[in-house]
């Protein structure tokens, strides 16, 4: 069918599986259709299988978007109701884990009638595969509060999973064997305890991937700032260096040994990595690659990535939906289509081995941006400088802590001489990292993109990547000013966000691409959370911080790497007193009396009564009329009786504030 066919049935499962509104579904479909007719008509045969494969494509990936079945314990709790008593068999799918809040522990699991995510008070001693008899209360997985900030839902949702259950209490029923998961703790351990939580759990990513041995959260963050984190995930690479090895030791073997080392290898990354989709991708094309080479006939790069993405996308169209899919697609797209053009550009100024060693990470990166922009808001400034230093040390790195792997399941006398070597290697590559990621501006924070900019920057991008577009260069630069400066002026606006998660509530401010911020609650969960909102909205710090917390963290070293002004309340007492204020240019927070925390905000132009408990409702009420009546809008960190709804200020209803009732997440904005 060639490549044009094949991406042209990628695109119709696309408009399928991603989360668009009806008439927009359509539309693309439609438009595919007939770019189609265009492009092919004088390929009458290939363009009717076209139409007609089309829509199926497009109709399969409606049908395959992730939903619960009928019988899933989702189903178990009654309509209105927010948990339900139950008690379950349940059969682990994954270790217990602390989740990112360090409240909980949790853990995914196998319970009648699909799959749920179960919340332990503490990290029980229990392994994947243990069968148990539990007890608790069983929750549908909340939204997340915003659309900037991670959550749990659309995640789990990709795992089949749409409900939680907190454990009350559990029993062991039955212990049966797990020999790949056991395996798979055997290697992470003993590469941890040769190597430290660091240099240890660096090697051991190496080997079986961050999904499967998470590293410590400094160390993945280093990475990430760093444009690294393709070193921590199982991917192409990691296989290629895997494959590289294998057929270099059986080059002289016959035929048939071959076929049977390549397999076993591909095998080999799967059984440890896990199915997941960066994975899956990666073997499937290593071993297509691997049969036309056999085979003796030329490959064609893009034809296969386009059908392996097309076979992974027909058995599981929810994958489309995976961030590491869609980077580890587009990456590997940049290296077959644009890493070879670039590379011949650069060796008419650089030598041939520079050529190489920078085109390939900087086709990759190039083709990344939307995305990274799309889900992150941030970019690396120096992932192309990143991957050239650490590049010498990644490759050996990986085929040394394979090699430990290797020693931990045959010969365990033998970790010891090979830590020796390999682990200083691992704490220099530590030490880059975080070397780094520490530089100024090692992430560039630009705030995350809407779908419909990431899309008009992907086309802009497409003349300059392309090397047979370079007639369209004009209208891709048109496009890229274009997004840059609607990007630009929704960061300058005056915008106010209010975002609550059940008790936790956040109020921002920005003015002129600057930001401050108001947190009911001090802790480190919402300072977190802070922290992404600050990132997804191109804030680099906040002006300054402004907790309204009764009891505020002693020691909240989170609050202070986000702002370098903090100011919380101390004994009960209010953060600000009359005639006090928080001031940086455009953004102004001032007390209104002594005996609440009731406060007036403004924003550029934008001015606003902040009243977050009765208190400071009723200290409001007590200024006179005039100064009520000159506002944009009024905050309750509280929801109103009908009689104080009927006191508040004539204002238009987006204009007037405040959690409903029952109401466990949500956020407006102004």
């Amino acid at each position: 069918m060639g490549a044009i066919g094949l991406a042209a049935l990628l695109l119709a499962l696309a408009a399928g599986v991603l989360p668009l509104a009806w008439p927009l579904s359509l539309s693309a479909l439609l438009a595919l259709v007939l770019v189609a007719v265009l492009l092919l008509r004088r390929r009458p045969r290939l363009l009717l299988v076209l139409l007609v494969l089309l829509p199926l494509c497009w109709g399969w990936g409606l049908l395959g978007q992730p939903q619960p079945g009928h019988a899933d314990p989702v189903r178990l709790i009654p309509t209105g109701a927010s948990a339900q008593p139950v008690q379950l068999t349940a059969r682990l799918l994954e270790d217990p884990r602390p989740d990112p809040a360090g409240r909980r522990c949790r853990a995914l699991a196998q319970v009648p009638g699909g799959r749920s995510q179960l919340q332990f008070s503490d990290c029980p001693a229990l392994q994947q595969g243990w069968r148990l008899q539990v007890s608790g209360e069983l929750r549908p997985v909340p939204a997340a509060p915003h659309p900037l900030l991670a959550g749990s839902a659309q995640r789990l949702a990709r795992q089949g999973a749409w409900s939680l259950l907190r454990v009350e209490r559990w029993q062991m029923l039955e212990r049966p064997a797990t020999p790949v998961a056991d395996l798979r703790r055997r290697v992470a351990s003993a590469l941890r305890a040769a190597g430290g939580d660091q240099a240890g759990g660096v090697l051991a990513a190496l080997v079986l991937g961050s999904a499967v041995s998470p590293v410590p959260a400094a160390v993945r963050e280093a990475f990430r700032a760093a444009g690294l984190s393709h070193a921590l995930a199982a991917s192409g690479f990691h296989l290629t260096v895997l494959l590289g090895a294998v057929m270099l030791l059986g080059r002289k073997a016959p035929a048939p040994l071959r076929w049977v080392l390549a397999f076993g290898a591909l095998g080999l990354f799967l059984l440890l990595a896990g199915a997941q989709p960066s994975v899956v991708r990666a073997v499937l094309m290593g071993a297509v690659a691997f049969a036309v080479q056999e085979s003796g006939r030329r490959s064609r790069p893009l034809a296969v990535l386009l059908l392996c993405l097309l076979l992974m996308l027909v058995l599981r169209p929810a994958w489309l939906l995976d961030v590491g899919f869609q980077l580890s697609a587009a990456a590997t797209a940049g290296l077959i289509l644009s890493a070879r053009p670039l590379e011949q550009q650069l060796a008419r100024r650089l030598p041939a081995w520079a050529a190489t060693a920078i085109a390939v990470p900087v086709a990759a990166s190039l083709w990344t941006i939307p995305l990274q922009l799309l889900h992150f808001g941030a970019l690396p400034l120096y992932a192309v400088p990143s991957n050239l230093l650490v590049s010498p040390l990644l490759t050996p790195l990986t085929l040394g802590a394979m090699a430990m792997a290797l020693a931990a399941v045959t010969l365990p006398v033998l970790l010891t001489p090979l830590s020796w070597l390999l682990v200083p290697l691992a704490r220099l590559l530590v030490w880059l990292v975080q070397g780094l990621a520490a530089l100024p501006m090692a992430q560039w924070q630009l705030g995350r993109l809407s779908p419909w900019l990431a899309l008009l920057l992907a086309l802009g991008l497409l003349p300059w990547l392309l090397p047979p577009l370079p007639r369209w260069r004009w209208r891709g630069a048109a496009l890229l000013a274009l997004v840059v400066l609607a990007q630009l002026q929704l960061l300058r606006a005056d915008q106010l966000l209010l975002v609550h998660d059940g008790p936790r509530q956040w109020l921002l401010a920005r003015h002129g691409g600057r930001g401050a911020l108001i947190s009911r609650r001090g802790d480190g969960l919402s300072c977190s959370r802070a922290s992404q909102l600050a990132q997804g909205l191109g804030i680099g710090r906040y002006d300054w911080v402004l907790l309204l917390d009764p009891l505020p963290p002693e020691q909240p070293p989170c609050w202070q790497a986000l702002t370098p002004t903090l100011l919380a309340g101390q004994n009960g007492s209010p953060a600000l007193q009359p005639g006090q204020r928080l001031v940086s240019p455009g953004l102004v927070a001032e007390a209104v009396s002594a005996d609440s925390q009731a406060l007036l905000l403004s924003a550029g132009r934008l001015r606003w009564a902040v009243l977050p408990d009765r208190q400071a409702w009723w200290s409001w009420r007590e200024r006179p009329m005039a100064q009520r009546a000159r506002l944009d809008g009024l905050w309750l960190g509280f929801s109103p009786r009908r009689s104080e709804q009927q006191a508040l200020p004539r204002l238009a209803p987006d204009r007037l504030w405040w959690a409903a009732a029952g109401s466990p997440s949500g956020w407006r904005q102004a």
